[in-house]
């Protein structure tokens, strides 16, 4: 992903917004000071891909501005904590790449409300707080104000509730998550790929030494497992333990450790 990316940028990096997150957060303050006064107006942006056929094309934009509803107080921190986790995210990635997450969000939001009906930008700033959580897993917050916290067990939490969304949830909310969480799975996939790798083996190399202390045969009494050769006559006896031996570990004569 991080080569296309490159390519990418070479070749239309131009083209990237700045500061994108900071257009996000005031549209949706804007959003939730005209909704006190409009309080439909919510439903009137929204990605409503019907509407959108009628000709309201502004809903393709407009349902990124959408806030949480809820108070003034904590709109302030909703809308303080997106922009931070944003911008932190632009400024580790930089303009292109994180418009790039961004606009596969958006894309995959546009494909959810074409499977399941009217989508607000909910799933994708759950996106965004997933990509925050790998990125930076040890940048502590305080929680309420009061409880410090590393920001990875807020991504915990939120993978926590996209599982119990997907498994209590109909097939529409399933394919809502599935088609807006797109840009997390392609920007993170090879990261989780590698990191599982990883740690299978650790978990390979802590077998052996389990193996080898629970008594692997010892220094003179080795014998080939594949012609028999046997080290107390002298052959050169090696112990091996490659994916041609299933992980486990064999001993085998120094030819046969060769060519096998």
């Amino acid at each position: 992903m991080d080569r296309l990316l490159a390519r990418l940028e070479r070749t239309i990096g131009r083209f990237a917004i700045p500061n994108l997150i900071t257009f996000i957060v005031g549209g949706m303050a804007l959003v939730f000071v005209l909704s006190l006064t409009k309080p439909g107006m919510v439903s009137l942006i929204e990605l409503d891909m019907s509407a959108v056929r009628r000709g309201e094309v502004w809903r393709l934009v407009t349902f990124l501005f959408i806030p949480l509803r809820t108070s003034p107080i904590w709109i302030l921190v909703s809308l303080y904590f997106t922009w931070w986790i944003g911008s932190s995210l632009e400024q580790h990635w930089g303009s292109f790449k994180f418009n790039a997450f961004y606009l596969v969000g958006i894309l995959g939001t546009v494909v959810a409300a074409l499977i399941s009906g009217p989508q607000t930008n909910f799933w994708l700033d759950v996106s965004l707080i997933l990509a925050f959580a790998t990125t930076f897993p040890d940048v502590q917050i305080l929680l309420f104000f009061i409880l410090p916290i590393r920001v990875k067990w807020l991504g915990i939490l939120a993978a926590m509730g996209i599982a119990v969304a997907l498994a209590l949830g109909g097939w529409d909310t399933r394919a809502s998550i599935a088609a807006a969480m797109a840009n997390y799975a392609l920007f993170f996939g090879g990261h989780w790929w590698d990191f599982w790798k990883s740690r299978n083996l650790q978990v390979r190399q802590k077998a052996r030494r389990a193996t080898l202390q629970a008594g692997v045969p010892v220094f003179g009494h080795r014998v080939c497992a594949i012609c028999g050769a046997r080290e107390a006559d002298g052959t050169d006896i090696r112990v091996c333990s490659c994916e041609k031996c299933g992980g486990q570990q064999r001993a085998l004569c120094l030819e046969h450790a060769r060519n096998h």
